[in-house]
């Protein structure tokens, strides 16, 4: 059964349209790859899904009801929260205070907020670093520090932009094995990702994005396999790299 579902959304700029009649659904739990070249309008989509943008026509159904017009605090209420492709911490808090911020979204207790917090930064594996300023942390750290921010609205539904970009090998597996983890706790996710090993191993299904248009969605083997999406964007061997 379908949790969220974007139906027939489109965003203009002027004369330009970055997303023109984009739908798809997804099911409890399941992780459904984005892909894409640069300039696709896939950070456009998340925008438009997290109430960052307005869309220019469409709906945006989340446990049947239409969000489209909410403001993203609203939106995160509910229980859709995103990270950023260029992570956005608050750069003079600590690790522990950039994450309980998101935590106090589910508790007015600060004892609880940190207790959480605790426990989402354990989760990315930075604990040795909870009382580390942000501006003080490498990309890789900012990166799971963005993950844990996210994690700690509690959200139903979890927009991934690009979280494994720059990663080493062992790093992304690390993320690749938290992901899982969360989806083995009931989170849907939407990932936008251009490590092409990552993402075809955690997908469930994946939406493939051309010029704001969806050219393929089903499974990898669908769509690894779909000449369309191998013209626009894999080459013959890409997604093996």
């Amino acid at each position: 059964m379908s949790i969220f579902e974007v139906i027939s959304l489109n965003k203009r700029f002027g004369g330009l349209w970055a997303l023109r009649d984009v739908s798809f659904q997804t099911a409890k739990g399941e992780i459904l790859g984005i892909i894409g070249p640069n300039g696709a309008g896939k950070t456009t989509l998340f925008n438009l899904i997290t109430g960052f943008i307005p869309s220019t026509s469409g709906q945006v159904l989340y446990k049947g009801t239409n969000i489209v017009g909410k403001r993203p605090d609203e939106i995160s209420t509910l229980g859709i929260t995103r990270t950023f492709q260029i992570t956005q911490p608050f750069m003079d808090l600590n690790v522990i205070d950039n994450v309980m911020i998101g935590a106090f979204l589910r508790t007015n207790s600060t004892f609880q907020a940190g207790t959480r917090a605790e426990q989402f930064i354990e989760a990315v594996g930075l604990s040795q670093k909870k009382k580390v300023r942000a501006k003080y942390l490498n990309i890789i750290e900012r990166k799971r520090l963005e993950i844990a921010k996210a994690i700690s609205t509690e959200p139903q539904i979890l927009l991934l932009d690009e979280v494994m970009a720059g990663l080493r090998p062992h790093e992304i597996q690390e993320a690749i094995d938290l992901i899982m983890k969360l989806r083995n706790q009931g989170i849907t996710f939407l990932v936008i990702e251009h490590v092409m090993k990552a993402i075809m191993s955690i997908s469930d299904r994946i939406l493939v994005l051309h010029h704001g248009e969806v050219i393929s969605i089903g499974t990898v083997e669908e769509v690894t396999h779909n000449p369309q999406v191998i013209s626009a964007y894999l080459g013959e061997d890409k997604y093996l790299a």
